[in-house]
């Protein structure tokens, strides 16, 4: 039986080792630093990270410390799905950024819920990803045979990504490297560095991929890619070059797919990543292959002018920061987008008030309509745009007050944003703030939402947890020595 296994495992390393060209290289130097792991995990342990204070080399000269920090295993809102619901075998499939025992290394680590036993599978660490940057987190995707793809992302240019693929349909026991490439002047090169990957998959159009690439003029650019089979992917296209750079967050359903955006103004006061503004919105009816306005009138693309028909709302008049958090559709295929502005990057009471609002696409108009308050600039939820829409996000204050996350909680809304009922504190009396809960793919009611928890303001531990659409809480175990287990419900 031993045979066996080692057998498997060095076919899995050859698979491994082969480039996008078909030739043999060696493990390190695609991996370079980062490793292939394909090791049971002993317990569900996230990451924990922080970004010193904005525009300066060391921590915020207040109590808060960090800009933003905690358990970010989610984080951030420009990486989706972290979770993918597969009808066929009944499992909610996840990812996350795990930690080793240390805490101090990035784990792209794999798991699945089973809607049958309401068990877990002891999660599998894939990739030691050599850093313990949240911006390297992973994301996930499940395609129409059940194989299960783990894309792992990068934080700029100075580390690899990768993309590794189950051995197996509906299996996380064992993956394999994926030897992507991309088109770059009709030739196929190795497609081993993205960003910020929002990557979605259709039974009839394959993958679509929404990113960001790094240029050395334009900043962070977002673009987006397409690919059949998630092995040949078209050339990077370019879907805004505005200011000094741009994030965006997107949502998919059916063919559609829309992406909303921020910029980042090229100038000295107000200006730079520390000073995102504006809401712009693109969308796609072809599941990513082309993109028009939200009225359906054609673009020219990448956008160049801060003042152009994307633009939902001109928030840099106002001088007003803006977050992005999710992007969904309504049961006509209207979207809405979740986000928050405040008044600058700074955490704390001084740059607040900072404010929820829901963009919705009524058919003929945006219908912009402020939510409820929160703490900080990152305090990230999900939205669920139904015929009833409901959020889950940590907007209140939690044992960290003013830094990341807060408190989960779980809101509901019957008439497209005009109001809002708090249907249920998901979370309370919390040791750590609770940050970036993550709406799954092909959502079903048993695992709703996905989050991790950490200290805002000191390293700690960072357990996971998900909600059902019903609000009970489940904390997935620390401490992991059989193939499933019951997670534990709070």
């Amino acid at each position: 039986m031993k045979t066996g296994i080692y057998i498997s495992l060095l076919l899995g390393l050859l698979t491994s080792v082969f480039s996008a060209t078909g030739q043999e290289q060696e493990p390190d130097k695609i991996y370079g630093k980062a490793k292939l792991l394909n090791k049971p995990a002993n317990g569900f342990r996230g990451i924990w990270y922080m970004i010193n204070g904005a525009g300066q080399k060391g921590p915020v000269n207040n109590e808060y410390i960090y800009k933003y920090s905690g358990g970010l295993g989610t984080y951030p809102s420009n990486h989706y799905p972290f979770s993918v619901y597969s009808a066929e075998s009944n499992k909610t499939f996840f990812c996350y950024g795990g930690a080793d025992e240390t805490g101090k290394n990035l784990i792209h680590t794999v798991s699945y819920f089973d809607h049958a036993t309401g068990e877990v599978a002891r999660p599998v660490m894939v990739v030691d990803k050599a850093t313990n940057d949240a911006h390297d987190n992973p994301v996930i995707q499940v395609d129409k045979l059940g194989y299960i793809w783990l894309f792992s992302t990068s934080h700029g240019t100075g580390r690899p990504s990768f993309i590794h693929k189950s051995a197996k349909p509906y299996d996380i026991s064992f993956f394999e490297r994926v030897a992507a490439t991309k088109l770059v002047n009709g030739k196929k090169v190795p497609l081993d560095n993205f960003s910020y990957l929002q990557v979605y998959y259709s039974p009839d159009h394959g993958f679509t991929g929404l990113f960001t690439h790094y240029e050395k003029k334009g900043g962070r650019v977002i673009s987006f890619m397409n690919s059949p089979d998630g092995v040949n992917w078209t050339e990077w296209k370019d879907l805004s070059k505005l200011g000094v750079g741009q994030y965006q967050t997107s949502g998919n359903k059916g063919t559609l797919i829309g992406t909303a955006f921020n910029y980042h103004p090229d100038r000295p006061v107000r200006g730079g990543l520390d000073f995102r503004t504006n809401l712009y919105f693109l969308l796609s009816r072809d599941f990513g292959k082309t993109w028009k306005t939200v009225d359906g009138k054609a673009i020219s693309l990448p956008l160049s002018t801060v003042s152009n028909a994307a633009l939902v709302h001109d928030y840099d008049s106002q001088k007003r920061n803006v977050y992005i958090s999710d992007v969904n559709f309504d049961e006509k295929g209207n979207p809405v987008i979740l986000f928050l502005t405040s008044k600058g990057p700074m955490p704390g009471p001084e740059d607040g008030p900072r404010t929820w609002h829901t963009a919705y696409w009524n058919g003929k108009k945006w219908e912009i309509r402020f939510f409820t308050s929160s703490g900080n600039n990152y305090d990230m939820g999900s939205i669920y745009a139904g015929k009833t829409w409901r959020v889950v996000a940590p907007t209140t204050m939690g044992p960290q007050p003013y830094n990341t996350g807060g408190e989960m909680e779980l809101w509901e809304s019957v008439n497209k944003g005009k109001s809002w009922t708090l249907v249920k504190h998901l979370t309370s009396k919390s040791q750590y703030n609770q940050t970036y809960a993550r709406r799954p793919v092909n959502v079903n009611p048993g695992f709703y939402s996905l989050w991790a928890d950490g200290d805002g303001r000191k390293p700690s531990e960072s357990s996971l947890y998900f909600t059902d659409i019903k609000g009970n809480v489940y904390k997935l175990p620390k401490n992991i020595n059989t193939p499933m287990v019951k997670p534990e419900k709070l």
